[in-house]
């Protein structure tokens, strides 16, 4: 794809612009989208396009940015628009405190992580609908920290590709009851189908921005080259990113009840909800005391 060609169109060439994302690394899928940042300091939601028959996700972004978990993703981008060289100076700052970064940001999911579990059994003494959409984030998080341990960028669509590599080690070991919680081993062909339109659902309704249809061509990717366990990790990751973005007003939509029971192929039965937050609630624990040294 010809990106300063999009910059073009786009009239995007007034700031710095850089690649990221999958595309931007050794590993991409044919599914994968280009995920292009504009450091135009502009607070606007992604968008997404089509482009030379591929699909381009456009961030905002700022050269002063101080978040971890933003700095994390424009860890090693690929500069493709930079007359002033100031993201270039930005980008050498980023490299030279990355392992900082990522020990922070891993040890900031752990505590959202122990946050989720919380409300986990707040819900079910409260009989909330909502207790096992609480700990499917919760084991997302963790899911996110044991990557970031490794010094490598989270995404969904190549995170258990990521995780099965990995050393053996009392962090990456921890993945074993975050899989549990999260479910893989009940995923079929039928359920992902489910999931998908659920997934898609949910994420017009909170980004209404394009966004699910990149959902559905990843679905259709995974199915089709047998990755099933990979593709039921990626739609429930992408639940968890839009379930956080609205937990402040969850009670205000009750129709959300039946989207994210099928978006996040949810556990009804209380007992093993209790037994998996307890679990969750030790591992999260067992890691930060890990990180802290």
């Amino acid at each position: 794809m010809n990106i300063k060609k999009l910059l073009e169109k786009l009239s995007l060439t007034d700031f710095p612009v850089a690649l990221g994302g999958c595309r931007n690394n050794e590993k991409s899928f044919d599914c994968c989208e280009y995920d292009i940042t504009v450091f135009d300091d502009k607070n606007e939601n992604d968008s997404i396009i089509d482009f030379d028959n591929e699909t381009v996700r456009i961030h905002h972004g700022s050269l002063k940015e101080t978040n971890p978990d933003v700095l994390i993703q424009y860890s090693n981008m690929q500069i493709i628009w930079d007359e002033k060289w100031e993201l270039r100076i930005f980008l050498s700052q980023i490299s030279a405190k990355r392992e900082k970064f990522f020990n922070a940001y891993s040890k900031s999911c752990l505590v959202d992580a122990a946050v989720c579990v919380t409300k986990t059994k707040d819900c079910i003494k409260n009989s909330d609908p909502f207790a096992s959409s609480w700990l499917k984030c919760a084991a997302y998080y963790i899911a996110d920290a044991i990557v970031l341990a490794n010094h490598k960028r989270p995404s969904p669509s190549h995170m258990l590709e990521q995780i099965r590599s990995f050393e053996k080690n009392k962090i990456n070991e921890k993945f074993s009851q975050v899989n549990e919680s999260i479910g893989i081993e009940r995923a079929t062909p039928s359920q992902l189908l489910r999931m998908c339109k659920s997934t898609m659902g949910f994420s017009d309704m909170v980004e209404d921005n394009g966004h699910s249809k990149i959902i559905q061509k990843k679905h259709d990717y995974f199915v089709k080259n047998s990755l099933i366990s990979d593709c039921y990790f990626y739609l429930g990751y992408i639940n968890r990113n839009n379930f956080i973005k609205i937990k402040d007003t969850l009670h205000r939509k009750p129709e959300l009840i039946h989207v994210l029971k099928v978006a996040f192929d949810v556990e009804n039965d209380m007992t093993k909800l209790e037994l998996q937050s307890s679990l969750l609630h030790k591992t999260t624990n067992d890691l930060l005391s890990i990180l802290n040294g």
